[in-house]
């Protein structure tokens, strides 16, 4: 008798008590609860388990979370001397009537089903009725990309029952915002989360009526140190390196004009790459002005060294110009006279002209009878500074350096200015 009692298996005992205890056979459950008479309230709460990830490209989220409805069925009253609760899984929720809530605007959901359905029910003997669900959504987020990558997203999980208006069904949350509780360990990699609430509203729809439906809101923001890293210090990197050409000779043309062209390409890959990883929105966004504005002060320099080869080509012609209408009469031969410029040194012209210090003229008389050219410029220099005083502008044309001299400190100020800007408007 010993071994009897304790080798029985007391669900025997239980068979099909449970059926008639909750006399799911005795009533229709495809009715809703005080079927005829006012709302059902239906309380929710949810536990956020994960924030999966955030696509900027599909404009969704992917969450995970625990979904939980608290309704009263006195149909499913039982009596009991304990007062305590029966639960039970997935199978019972299929003979009784359950909420259908869904989520708005979602785009894939389902129940997690490993190892079974994650689906809990506890009925208390009351007829008071707790309905737990594991899920996993993705949903829709409306993103606004003004501000990429110094911005803030706010997006929303919302709930509504399907076919019942608020007439029959009335979706609260069951203890306001605290009806909302996040797991201290969800984290993201390009995100910070920043708070978490819930809100409530009515939704019409014009061919059926009104519906309760339920918010889950919470704002993220963008962690920057990535795209720092990634978009805007390689982007300095380009536009500090462009100006280097301004310190090159503006005789060494390969040097200057593979620089450029260099920038140029690197910035063309470093715009790409961003956009390539974005949703082709039709407004600008607070990254592609600081990238395009980047991309134009490259292109200046450039622009900048086509110029001061262009004057110094011009100047050139006009010098040729010159010293063919006033042939040299110092002994030295016409052809080599093109090579001497105000910038070579006597023993430099000596070279060139192919003479040694013995063949030329003697030093009191060399002032007077240097390269014709080189005379006539001095006068040119001297009258100028009497006559156009203060005309930077000409003194530019006139002297190709100078422009790659203002350069050097144009270039930098400006950027340095719109960054500026740039920062105490979207930082």
């Amino acid at each position: 008798s010993h071994i009897f009692k304790k080798n029985h298996d007391v669900t025997k005992t239980w068979k099909g008590k449970t059926e008639q205890l909750l006399r799911v056979d005795d009533h229709d459950f495809t009715m809703r609860p005080a079927f005829g008479g006012p709302a059902i309230p239906v309380g929710v709460d949810v536990q956020v388990e994960s924030l999966d990830s955030i696509s900027e490209v599909d404009m969704d989220f992917t969450m995970t979370l625990y979904l939980r409805h608290y309704w009263k069925d006195e149909r499913l009253s039982f009596p009991s001397t304990t007062n305590k609760s029966m639960t039970f899984d997935g199978r019972l929720v299929k003979k009784i009537w359950v909420p259908d809530v869904f989520f708005v605007h979602s785009k894939r959901s389902f129940i997690h089903d490993t190892t079974t359905d994650n689906i809990m029910l506890r009925v208390f003997p009351d007829g008071h009725v707790l309905y737990s669900m594991r899920i996993t959504v993705t949903a829709m987020c409306n993103m606004d990309f003004s501000r990429f990558p110094l911005d803030s997203q706010t997006c929303s999980l919302e709930l509504e029952s399907y076919a019942y208006t608020d007439e029959d069904l009335m979706l609260y949350w069951k203890n306001g915002n605290e009806s909302l509780k996040t797991d201290e360990k969800i984290s993201l990699s390009q995100f910070l989360i920043q708070k978490f609430h819930t809100t409530s509203r009515l939704a019409f729809y014009s061919s059926t009526g009104w519906y309760n439906r339920l918010y889950i809101n919470f704002t993220l923001r963008r962690h920057i140190f990535f795209f720092l890293l990634q978009t805007y210090f390689p982007a300095t990197l380009m536009v500090m390196l462009s100006w280097v050409s301004f310190w090159i000779d503006r005789r060494a043309v390969p040097a200057r004009v593979s620089l450029g062209i260099t920038t140029v390409l690197t910035m063309s890959t470093i715009i790409t790459g961003v956009n390539a990883s974005m949703p082709r929105v039709s407004y600008i966004k607070a990254v592609d002005i600081y990238l395009w504005v980047s991309f134009v002060f490259v292109f200046l320099s450039v622009l900048e060294y086509a110029a001061v080869n262009y004057l110094t080509t011009v100047q050139e012609r006009k010098e040729r110009k010159l010293r063919e209408r006033f042939p040299c009469t110092c002994g030295i031969p016409h052809s080599k006279t093109m090579m001497l410029d105000g910038n070579y040194s006597e023993s430099d012209a000596n070279s060139l002209a192919g003479y040694t210090r013995n063949q030329m003229v003697p030093e009191e008389e060399k002032q007077e009878k240097m390269v014709v050219h080189l005379a006539m410029s001095n006068e040119s220099n001297s009258s100028r500074k009497r006559g156009l005083k203060g005309h930077v502008g000409l003194r530019i044309i006139q002297n190709t350096h100078a422009i790659d001299k203002y350069s050097r400190l144009i270039f930098p100020g400006t950027y340095i200015f719109f960054n500026m800007i740039y920062w105490s408007v979207f930082s």
